[in-house]
């Protein structure tokens, strides 16, 4: 368990399509670090995904770096995902 939690990626995106023509880095890290990232998502009611691939490869990006275009796809499939869960949320 304790190899887990030192093994632990997360990151956190950003999109203003006003400011940035693609989504951006704003946060990641590893093991506690990325434990405190979850951690406030949680407590601002962020959603949160799980993609360990997509997570490995954002961990090699620098932050507030944009999104390379190799990642568009992913990462709309996975935003199309959490708005479509923040929809059926605010319905109920």
């Amino acid at each position: 368990m304790k190899e887990f939690k030192k093994n632990k990626k997360a990151a956190a995106l950003k999109y203003d399509p006003i400011k940035n023509g693609a989504p951006v880095l704003v946060a990641k890290g590893r093991g506690e670090f990325a434990e405190k990232i979850l951690e406030i998502a949680k407590k601002e009611n962020i959603p949160i995904t799980q993609n360990d691939a997509l997570a490995d490869i954002l961990d090699g990006l620098d932050i507030y770096q944009e999104i390379p275009p190799e990642l568009y796809k992913a990462i709309a499939n996975i935003f199309a995902f959490l708005y479509k869960l923040d929809d059926k949320i605010s319905l109920r």
